[in-house]
């Protein structure tokens, strides 16, 4: 389990920096705040082109992805059903139901599919799928939301097309199906700019937990409680439920869906939710609750079916 361990030293000591910084107050009272832009307007968009562009989108259509795919609308369904009932903001609970869904494929999947499931290539489609639907459609809802409160029926049609992800998301995806490659000059900003995408999501993470209460506490309490239950422990039953019971699923197949579903929310989600000032403090304490409690979850999972 050195692969745990590893991902969860690299993030732990980006977040620790991040902290460092909020409580000296380098960047001072706007250093959140820019760091997220930055993310949320160039880093991630650069990164997205350039890794979309790159990849074989059809290799999402697979058994093991679908499995991944079906429990991760499961599990984002029941949160979205909860706010139903609970009359919750439209924004605010699609936030937590990413972040009850929206596994950390990137920082944590990879280090945890080399050392762990044996080959990185096992995340990818994961990666391609959150980022080719999953992203998309939450932005679009956050977006369409947004728009609907103060615009006209054609600002809410056109919002989601003005959101940089999606924009940079589709570029990709349409060079990936053209077999069109950019250029290397133009391909080496994009890739600089594109490292810039995580560092920053995690700094500003860590500017962010300076001065914050206990997590789990306050009015957010019961949302954050069910966002991180439904990532840490519903996601990956529902995952091995539907692999063994559904597809038939068994051995190195049904562990790698399992494990990946077990994965804690993803930080890029904190992004989202402070770029459109919607549940900051539910996807922070979210993305933390969820990345603590995966260590004994990825473990068990191991444990158990390893």
């Amino acid at each position: 389990m050195s692969g745990v361990i590893q991902g969860f030293g690299v993030i732990a000591a980006i977040v620790l920096v991040g902290y460092v910084l909020g409580r000296t107050e380098v960047l001072g009272s706007s250093g959140r705040e820019a760091l997220t832009k930055l993310s949320f307007y160039v880093g991630t968009p650069a990164l997205l082109l350039k890794m979309l562009s790159e990849s074989d989108v059809t290799v999402i259509f697979s058994v093991p992805l679908l499995v991944t795919a079906l429990s991760t609308f499961a599990a984002a369904g029941l949160f979205v059903l909860v706010g139903l009932v609970r009359r919750w903001n439209i924004r605010r609970t699609t936030i937590g139901a990413l972040c009850s869904s929206y596994v950390n494929a990137g920082n944590l999947g990879i280090p945890i599919a080399v050392y762990v499931l044996g080959d990185a290539a096992l995340v990818a489609p994961v990666m391609l799928f959150q980022l080719l639907v999953m992203t998309p459609i939450g932005l679009t809802v956050i977006d369409y939301a947004q728009a609907g409160e103060r615009s006209s029926v054609w600002s809410r049609v056109l919002a989601p097309f003005r959101n940089p992800i999606v924009i940079c998301s589709l570029i990709g995806v349409g060079l990936s199906l053209s077999g069109l490659r950019i250029p290397a000059p133009v391909l080496e900003p994009i890739s600089l700019l594109g490292h810039l995408s995580v560092p920053t999501v995690l700094l500003a993470f860590g500017i962010s937990l300076h001065g914050s209460s206990l997590p789990a506490g306050g009015t957010e309490r019961w949302p954050v409680l069910l966002s991180v239950g439904l990532k840490s422990v519903v996601h990956p039953m529902i995952a091995y439920a539907i692999g063994a019971g559904l597809f038939g699923l068994s051995g190195a197949s049904l562990f790698a869906a399992v494990v990946i579903s077990g994965l804690p929310a993803a930080q890029n989600l904190f992004v989202y939710a402070s770029t459109y000032n919607v549940g900051v403090r539910l996807a922070r304490e979210s993305i933390l609750l969820s990345t603590i409690l995966s260590v004994p979850v990825l473990f068990t999972i191991t444990a158990l079916l390893g």
